[in-house]
């Protein structure tokens, strides 16, 4: 389901600001459950209940039929929707006047991975399986993670790209916190972090360390001050002059090496099994750090420009079709 900001999406952002609404989702997620069911579970009655799920209906969350029982016909609740894209307004930076699409991944949202120890994953609340464990990179709670971290291999995001067809692609730009992974911490631990997107290697940066000895300003308490605490803010930028991290130049692949038209990109970060420096790597979302952001993709275009014949045709066409 893809939203926006306009009031044609209101009645979703109703259903959703629910408690019980949201109780409704949890419930249907495991199974489907009729009116009465779900007054039982969530200590309310069924016509109360019924309110709350017309209101899912009208958003299309969930969908209720009406099916013959024992007792007469029972309405049974499905839950329909399986995920929400809120499309936001084209921004515009303010300091340069370019206007860029942006889309942020949480950095538990990876689609794809192969791993090796030292490795694991944690929500802002606690950590997801066991430490060292690959398998735990599977774990259905791996979506709400807010810190990632593997010794070699690599971690892959599928980004959306919302760019149009009458708009050019001049500099995409990625910012993300990251640091190396060591055994507790070590300010000196270099680590070669190699990125990837659409398949394409755009350059490799050296994580000096993983950073310790203070605690990262987002951090949450219970996070043992033995261990990594925060990373550095790093910011790719590819545009046709090549590809740099923090203004410095990295490599020669131009955005126009790289596959933007694509609905979806495949972003990777990865530390390769060869490389002399393999220190891992450690990625920190909102939560963590000293930063509260997860990976950040702004895509700055220029709209092109409609030759003049064709534009008065199309409103040509425009004034028709409204007479």
């Amino acid at each position: 389901m893809k939203i926006d900001t306009t009031l044609h999406s209101l009645p979703i952002y109703e259903a959703l600001a629910s408690n019980v609404r949201l109780q409704v989702i949890n419930l249907l997620a495991r199974q489907d459950m009729n009116i009465k069911e779900l007054a039982q579970a969530t200590g309310l009655s069924s016509a109360i209940m019924t309110m709350h799920v017309k209101k899912l209906e009208k958003a299309g969350i969930v969908q209720a039929t009406m099916i013959p029982s024992k007792g007469g016909i029972k309405k049974v609740c499905s839950l329909v929707a399986e995920a929400i894209t809120i499309d936001f307004p084209r921004k515009c930076d303010s300091s340069s006047g370019r206007t860029y699409h942006q889309t942020v991944v949480s950095v538990g949202h990876y689609t794809d991975f192969e791993i090796e120890p030292t490795c694991g994953l944690a929500t802002t609340e606690k950590v997801i399986g066991e430490f060292d464990e690959p398998r735990c990179f599977l774990d259905a709670q791996r979506f709400n993670a807010k810190i990632v971290w593997f010794g070699r291999g690599f971690i892959e995001y599928k980004v959306p790209n919302y760019l149009l067809k009458d708009e050019m692609p001049e500099e995409l730009e990625i910012s993300m916190e990251i640091s190396s992974v060591a055994p507790f911490v070590s300010q000196s631990w270099p680590s070669d972090i190699a990125f990837h997107l659409n398949g394409v290697e755009v350059g490799i940066w050296t994580s000096p360390g993983d950073i310790g000895g203070k605690r990262g300003n987002f951090t949450p308490n219970w996070w043992s001050d033995e261990v990594n605490q925060h990373g550095l803010l790093k910011v790719i930028k590819i545009n046709e002059s090549g590809t740099s991290i923090d203004g410095n130049q990295i490599s020669n692949v131009s955005i126009n090496d790289l596959k933007t038209r694509e609905k979806q990109w495949n972003f990777r970060i990865s530390v390769k099994e060869d490389s002399p420096r393999a220190g891992g790597v450690t990625l920190f979302g909102s939560g963590f750090g000293n930063y509260n952001q997860d990976l950040v993709f702004k895509l700055y275009y220029q709209q092109s420009e409609v030759p003049a014949a064709k534009a008065i045709d199309e409103a040509a066409d425009r004034t028709a079709a409204c007479n």
